[in-house]
């Protein structure tokens, strides 16, 4: 039975609502999530469900743009920061679980003799990553030569992702356990040495009370003082002359004047001992107009803008000592660039730090309000450059991006930048995962009535337990043999290792098993490291693989 156009809705809307209901249900802290929506799909089209055909391609189109625009304003601005911050070793890692995956499903097709539609679905389930089917599906459609091949690229690719995917989301946490249990992990231990590393590689920030005592400091401008033109190193505030001052560039130095440093323990003990030496005042303790507050950036014409090129210090008499963002705590610098969001704590007087806070915003209410103009402008954009065709060496046909590679590299790009004129490219973390749920409920919603007819058949009749069999290799055996790598040849922390490999998956009930395996947030951090590359990865090699191995 065919419904018309206005119960179409209806029925995507109870597909979406039932399947997230059922997602949400956890076993032992493990559920299917978003998946839900494609299984009850599919179980609603097995009992003969179905709407217009229109409908379902615009729902399934649109679900697929909302997602991947809203993961690119996501990921975009901490990509190339996330490489930086973790050193390409773990990114590396986890791009090796996603190539070797790929590489095991081309050798599925190309062994094996499995349909080409069929496989990238297996990889998508096996490695429970809802875009990167979304993104398969795309470039079949692409390639389709007739239509039996759209056909097949329509209906065969959420059949493999439904039939790889429970053992996908068992198969990352058993083993998890393997490797623990292989290389006789204590997670006490684990937990002491990644303690000392971390406070080797990222020092937490701390302050100290530093007197003049050095004479060939007297007289020399601040800004000539050697050290503090270190990342994370500030001067905050100069006690002078029985005055206690917020300092500028062009501060002079006086011995026995105290200043009040913040930075890393190792820069803070080089400049005591650059200076002269610790002191027993706390100048936090004086009493003195000048205070502290932290300052939301909100105004659009300051994001992108560098620290430096905004001086705080001579303008208003204001110090940065440090920037919040993401809940990540950051030593403040001239060239640190601004985004909407973040939280500069402000050292100064109070009518100062007023003057600040106007010239960055310090509107929390403005970060309610998503700007959907320049959201609307990217995908637009993204789609535009979807269908451009790239026309290379060797292949058949040109390439395009599709609608799932274009709104994701736009949506990255522009993210990056941040602002264009008036317009910003920025998310609150709120509406970009409404905005995502969204699209992916969409999506997964019109794929699983779509391919639900034939989904028992396939199971049964078909070659659904191949396809388990092959799933299953994908999912194992790429995270056992990177993972037996890591801990051996390279000595990564298993806490961080754990959750590496959940990011590499991008697999939440994986990290949620991690994190309670550590009983700690290590796991966290080495997913959210990851994630970003990750994700780009899962998208662009599902649409790489069909484009080389369609021809």
């Amino acid at each position: 039975m065919v419904f018309p156009a206005v119960p179409a809705a209806l029925v995507l809307a109870l597909v979406a609502g039932l399947g997230l209901a059922l997602g949400s249900v956890k076993v032992r802290g493990v559920g299917l999530t978003t998946a839900g929506v494609l299984f009850v799909g599919l179980f609603l089209g097995h009992l003969g469900v179905s709407v217009e055909p229109a409908v379902l391609e615009f729902a399934r189109d649109f679900g697929l743009i909302l997602f991947v625009t809203s993961i690119g304003l996501q990921v975009g601005p901490g990509f190339v920061a996330s490489l930086r911050r973790s050193g390409l070793k773990l990114n590396l890692l986890a791009a090796s679980v996603v190539l070797s995956g790929v590489a095991l499903a081309a050798a599925a097709h190309l062994v094996l003799g499995i349909e080409l539609p069929a496989v990238v679905g297996i990889l998508s389930g096996a490695t429970t990553n809802t875009p990167s089917l979304a993104a398969a599906q795309q470039a079949l459609r692409e390639v389709a030569g007739d239509a039996s091949s759209a056909a097949l690229a329509a209906t065969l690719p959420p059949l493999g992702y439904a039939v790889a995917y429970p053992f996908g989301v068992a198969g990352v946490i058993l083993a998890m356990v393997s490797l623990k249990l292989a290389f006789r992990v204590s997670t006490p231990v684990e937990e002491k040495l990644l303690a000392r590393s971390l406070r080797s590689e990222a020092p937490p920030l701390h302050r100290a009370n530093l007197e003049v005592t050095n004479a060939n400091l007297d007289g020399l401008l601040l800004e000539k003082l050697p050290l503090t033109d270190r990342p994370g190193l500030v001067v905050s505030r100069v006690y002078h002359d029985g005055a206690l001052l917020v300092p500028v560039l062009e501060t002079k130095l006086a011995l026995g004047d105290v200043l009040l440093a913040v930075g890393p323990r190792k820069d803070l003990d080089a400049l005591r001992l650059l200076v002269g030496k610790e002191s027993d005042l706390d100048l936090r303790s004086l009493p003195t107009p000048i205070t502290s507050k932290r300052l939301i950036v909100t105004r659009k014409e300051v994001v992108g803008k560098t620290l430096g090129e905004l001086d705080f210090a001579a303008r208003f008499g204001v110090r940065i000592t440090r920037v919040s963002r993401a809940e990540l705590e950051m030593g403040a610098f001239p060239g640190f660039e601004l985004r909407t969001g973040d939280a500069l704590l402000a050292v100064g007087g109070p009518e100062d730090i007023r003057k600040a806070a106007k010239e960055v915003g310090d509107s929390p209410r403005d970060l309610n309000y998503p700007h959907l103009v320049p959201v609307f402008l990217t995908i637009a954009l993204g789609v535009a450059v979807g269908l451009f065709p790239i026309h290379l060496h060797g292949m058949p046909a040109p390439v395009k991006l599709g609608l799932a590679g274009g709104p994701l590299l736009v949506a990255i790009l522009l993210s990056r930048v941040g602002r264009i004129g008036p317009l910003v490219f920025w998310l609150p973390i709120s509406a970009n995962f409404m905005l995502r749920e969204i699209g992916i409920a969409l999506f997964l919603a019109a794929v699983g009535l779509r391919s639900g007819a034939g989904f028992v058949e396939t199971l049964v009749k078909g070659p659904g337990l191949t396809w388990m069999a092959v799933g299953a290799v994908i999912t194992l055996v790429p995270i056992l043999v990177v993972g037996a790598v890591a801990r051996a040849a390279f000595r990564v922390n298993f806490l961080t290792l754990i959750g590496v490999l959940a990011g590499s998956m991008t697999d939440p009930p994986a990290l949620a098993f991690a994190n309670g395996l550590a009983g700690s947030e290590a796991p966290t951090l080495g997913y959210v490291s990851v994630y970003p590359l990750t994700m780009i990865l899962r998208i662009v090699s599902a649409e790489v693989l069909v484009l080389l191995l369609a021809r």
